[in-house]
């Protein structure tokens, strides 16, 4: 297979660093994006970051093959809403011009099993009118209500909201550019293995992300469901985010088509 050109946001750790690795060793040329130990070191919560890593690829190449967007956090702030949404929206939509000069252009966005939850109505409104600014103000406004823990469901809700409405745009579907995600339940970390060795903290993360298929996973397994969808073999699977989380999206949605 011809080697191609892959930006990794998130490449330093986590499923990142296991997406990077993989194209890697296959002979890819790797752009990565972090906050550290990256090609290019940036911060994609905010605009300056955005450009700059846009910028930073640009300057590096004219066309990539593949985006694949793993950089996020988990933290009930505000904070979260910048990175996981806004973030990877301005880094894709800044990239898509590169990805259209690609004979097989892909691009992968890492969800989460989250998504599943019911979002913060008025952010994810905020979110979708592309409302930065109005997005966070309504997440200070949930801290203060107690309601902060739906921020990160929000934030991976709104991504896949983004995802569907515009993988099937002229822009993306009609330039050929597949857009999908992927959306991992519980990926097996030091600090999830320590809290799965106590019996009532396990039980407790079980509750919250259901896996009857063999439980918390390895990044690289995550890695390589996102490998298939960034693929020239898939041509034609566009606008779906794969749930690769055990069957948590069976178990909570049975009725869920």
């Amino acid at each position: 297979m011809t080697a191609r050109t892959v930006v990794v946001t998130g490449s330093a750790s986590g499923i990142g660093a296991a997406v990077a690795a993989a194209h890697t060793a296959a002979g890819d040329t790797v752009i990565g994006i972090d906050l550290k130990d990256a090609d290019l070191c940036v911060d994609l919560s905010t605009p300056e970051g955005r450009s700059a890593a846009v910028n930073g690829v640009t300057g590096r190449t004219d066309a990539i093959d593949v985006v694949v967007a793993c950089a996020g956090i988990s933290a009930p702030i505000p904070l979260t809403l910048r990175i996981n949404y806004f973030g990877t929206v301005a880094l894709l939509d800044g990239l898509r011009p590169l990805l259209a000069r690609s004979a097989a252009p892909r691009a992968v966005a890492v969800t989460s099993f989250a998504a599943t939850y019911p979002p913060l109505r008025r952010v994810a409104e905020a979110c979708a009118a592309g409302d930065e600014e109005t997005a966070i103000a309504q997440a200070e406004e949930a801290v203060t209500r107690g309601k902060e823990a739906g921020i990160y469901s929000t934030s991976k809700y709104s991504l896949v909201q983004w995802i569907r409405r515009t993988a099937v745009l002229d822009e993306w579907a009609g330039a050929g550019i597949t857009l999908n995600g992927v959306g991992p339940g519980m990926v097996d970390t030091p600090m999830i293995r320590e809290q799965l060795e106590d019996p009532e903290l396990r039980a407790q993360i079980f509750a919250r992300v259901p896996m009857p298929l063999h439980g918390p996973v390895a990044a690289a397994q995550i890695g390589t469901v996102i490998g298939w969808l960034s693929s020239p073999e898939n041509s034609f699977v566009t606008g779906q985010n794969l749930f690769a989380d055990g069957g948590g999206d069976a178990v909570r949605r049975p009725d869920h088509v």
